[in-house]
Parts: C-alpha cells; sequence; structure tokens
C-alpha cells in the first residue's frame, strides 16, 4: 500500500526515520524559530521508497539544507540554503504529487516531464481541475527509462503479446500509469484487454516472483531497487520499445525519448532499447526567489556532485548543462536568475517561455 496522506493537524504530525537522511511521510511547518534564528522545513515529494525518486531525494534534501548552527561551506560544512531543513517523502508518484502541490501539502516535488507539463496546462486527466499554474522548475535532473518487466517463463518478447495478461499499470496517481497507457494506446493494446491490477512497483515485484503477476510497468532511473532485487530470485526480460510505435510516440509526444537500458544494469538481463522521459524537480511558485535561488545554487555545488556520484548510479546523471533539457512550463524566477548568471539559460529567453515550447493536446 502507499503511504498514507500526511495529516494536515500539527498536533497529529510524526515523523518517520528514512535513507540517506530522507524523512518519509512528513508534514510540518514552513517556518519554526530555532536557536540562532529561523529554521524553514521544505518538503520533497518522491515517490515508492522502492523507485528512484526517493533515494536521490534523500541525497538533495541533504545537499540543500543547512540547519542552524551548522559550520559554513567555506569550513567544510554543508552548502545549502542557510537555516534550510529539507526531507524527502515518500508519495504516490508525480500525479499525486502536483496535486499535494496545488493544495500546499509540497514544496517541491519530483515530477515527470509530462506530467508537469500536462499538470500546468490543465489537460488530460488534469482536464477537470484546470490549469495547476503554481508549478515551476528548478532543473530537470536525468531521464526515467520505461521499465515494461515480465517473468521470462511467460513467454513474452513484445508489446503485442501482452492482451490478455496480468500486469500491474501502478498505482491511480502515479506517473507510470499516465504513460503505460499512453504506450499501451500507441501499441493498440487497449487496457481493457488486459487484467489491469492497479500496485505500486514494490508490490509488483512480489506478486510476478510468486507467480501472480505476469509482468509490470515502471518509469524510474536505471536500476531500480524493486526491480534489481527481483532479478536475483527470478529470471526476467525487459520488453523492448525500439520499433515504429516507439519512433510515433517520440515524435508525438516531445516528451518521450529514445533510451538504452545497458547489459548488466540488472541481474542477467542484455542491453534492452526503451523509451525515457525527464525527471524534473518542481517547486511551488510561493516559494521565495532567495530560497529557491539558494537551493539551485547548492543543487548544481561542486560537493552536491561527489554526494550525487557517491550516493545512487543515476544521480550521477544530474549534471548543470542538462538543467533545462524537456521543460515545458516556467522555470521559477529564483533558478531562472542562477541559470543566467552562469550562463546556462538560453540566449534571449525568459522563465516563462519554457511553457509555451510544447504544443501537446
Amino acid at each position: 500500500m502507499a503511504p498514507p496522506t500526511p495529516p494536515r493537524n500539527p498536533g497529529r504530525r510524526r515523523v518517520l526515520a528514512g535513507a540517506a537522511g530522507a524523512l518519509a511521510g512528513l508534514a510540518v511547518p514552513r517556518v519554526l524559530r530555532a536557536q540562532g534564528g529561523a529554521m524553514r522545513f521544505f518538503r520533497i515529494g518522491t515517490a515508492s521508497t522502492a523507485g528512484t525518486y526517493f533515494p536521490i531525494g534523500g541525497l538533495l534534501a541533504n545537499a540543500i539544507s543547512h540547519p542552524p548552527g551548522s559550520r559554513a561551506c567555506a569550513d567544510g560544512g554543508s552548502c545549502g540554503v542557510p537555516g534550510l531543513i529539507a526531507v524527502a517523502q515518500a508519495t504516490r508518484g508525480s500525479v499525486d504529487n502536483v496535486r499535494q502541490m496545488a493544495d500546499g501539502t509540497l514544496d517541491s516535488a519530483f515530477v515527470q516531464a509530462d506530467v508537469a507539463y500536462w499538470a500546468y496546462h490543465g489537460k488530460r486527466m488534469f482536464a477537470g481541475q484546470g490549469p495547476m499554474d503554481n508549478l515551476r522548475v528548478i532543473a530537470n535532473l536525468y531521464p526515467e527509462a520505461v521499465h515494461l518487466v515480465v517473468a521470462t517463463s511467460t513467454g513474452i518478447f513484445w508489446m503485442k503479446q501482452l492482451v490478455a495478461r496480468r500486469l500491474s499499470l501502478d498505482l491511480p496517481g502515479s506517473g507510470t500509469r499516465v504513460d503505460a497507457k499512453v504506450i499501451l494506446d500507441a501499441y493498440g493494446v487497449s487496457i481493457r484487454a488486459i487484467e489491469d491490477v492497479a500496485v505500486p512497483a514494490p508490490e509488483a515485484a512480489d506478486m510476478l516472483r510468486a507467480g501472480d503477476l505476469d509482468g509490470f510497468f515502471f518509469v524510474g532511473g536505471a536500476p531500480a531497487t524493486a526491480i534489481s532485487d527481483l532479478a536475483e530470485d527470478v529470471s526476467i526480460r525487459l520488453v523492448p520499445m525500439n520499433n515504429a510505435q516507439a519512433q510515433v510516440l517520440t515524435r508525438t509526444y516531445p516528451f518521450f525519448t529514445m533510451h538504452g537500458i545497458p547489459a548488466g544494469t540488472y541481474h542477467n538481463v542484455p542491453q534492452t532499447d526503451t523509451l525515457a522521459v525527464g525527471a524534473q524537480w518542481l517547486v511551488d511558485a510561493r516559494v521565495p526567489n532567495d530560497v529557491v535561488y539558494g537551493i539551485t545554487r547548492a543543487l548544481w555545488h561542486p560537493r552536491t556532485a561527489k554526494l550525487l556520484r557517491d550516493g545512487h548510479p543515476k544521480a550521477a546523471e544530474i549534471r548543470p548543462e542538462r538543467a533545462l533539457e524537456g521543460v515545458g512550463i516556467p522555470v521559477h524566477a529564483g533558478a531562472w536568475q542562477y541559470y543566467r548568471e552562469h550562463g546556462l539559460a538560453p540566449a534571449g529567453a525568459g522563465p516563462d517561455q519554457f511553457s509555451e515550447r510544447f504544443e501537446v493536446d
């Protein structure tokens, strides 16, 4: 089951310890008074603890935090935002994240590029809610691969063989489910033609391991913990997406790109061609410019680069030259200031122009 939505009543809030300095299930006041000055809590929505968002969220939470009383960056201390304590919060995923940002539960979140676009413009699954115009980008982080994991014993090699199979497209509210539906439609596989089991990746992996599921979709950075662990226990295959339908998807939806998962990423799984979407770090437009500027500066600090390289294989792909790739909504003014000062902003562009670069319904 996915973590429950954190309670909004401060008297009932609980802090749960997480990995890599992250705290799952946390809801805290935005600003508290602490010894030595103001202390601000900053919540980063991630996804399931078994995916890539959560551990990378923990690493970035550490990188941008600088609690009151900490040593200065120049003295070997944190190079984060003075007074900021960031926490990574487990969630249902991208769709859930933008909705929690819209209602003020989260200050920021990791969101797939396509979900960010549709949420900001109020399209597709957000059409009934209207545009979520409080969403802004801090940075594009890394490509997220579309995994379609099947047990080799199923004999599934191609997308067309999914008909009448028991598959998980992930939970409602997840970016994985959004993309899985788009991909199935492109390959002519109706969701009504499969047995749809709506469970998150960790539970799907357990069900496949037990023989109760034929396969599952997962969109995230490779390697993903749930899939790595599964591949050690049973023989799995990644279904490729590299034919004409995949090419049509990349032309129709600029968020999709062709991507390869190298051999050896998962135990006994060969190199597999698939699709990918960008993982983007969004922030509420109401977060002050100086705070977001400081977060962006900390994100691209050389010390953070080492922290990311040492902390997670996928995190090594987070590089400043990719910061604005595939961005389809406005960049936060604080982040834009940093990119302009450091020569990373396109000449003649402004932070709002990114929202007009795609025209996807």
